[in-house]
């Protein structure tokens, strides 16, 4: 029995020490996840912060209209550096009423519109810059 007992926890130790290896890649983590607000009125879109760096964003959208609106985030015309992989939409927001969106941006200049044509609300910029730091040592993160 105690032969069969030490043999048992010798192939357990065996079968535990072959996936060491010393070559751990340590990736760093993306930037923290950014929060922008943006507030849709009859007049125009409003948004804050206007200027951030590059990564994971949440877009808040708060539809302050009598109407359903639907946000989209798309280059502005004419402008070869977007700051997103494709154009963005949160979907029918109901009036008075929020919705989130989340984006991953890169470098470049995006432009919050609602609607088309005639009554339509002025469109927002959104400037996005390099690349936010790393959020490698910050401790608590979700």
């Amino acid at each position: 029995m105690r032969k069969r007992m030490v043999g048992a926890i010798s192939v357990a130790m065996l079968v535990a020490g072959c996936g060491a290896s010393d070559d751990y890649a340590n990736e760093k983590r993306p930037p923290t996840r950014a929060g922008i607000s943006v507030s849709v009125t009859d007049a125009r879109v409003l948004v804050s912060p206007t200027r951030l760096g590059a990564g994971p964003a949440t877009v808040t959208i708060v539809n302050q209209t009598a109407r359903a609106r639907d946000l989209r985030l798309s280059p502005p015309e004419g402008s070869s550096s977007a700051c997103l992989e494709s154009d963005a939409a949160s979907g029918p927001i109901n009036p008075m009423g929020t919705a989130r969106l989340t984006v991953d941006l890169t470098e470049g200049e995006c432009l919050l519109t609602v609607g088309d044509g005639a009554g339509a609300p002025r469109p927002a910029r959104l400037k996005v810059g390099a690349e936010r730091p790393s959020a490698q040592n910050q401790l608590l993160l979700p």
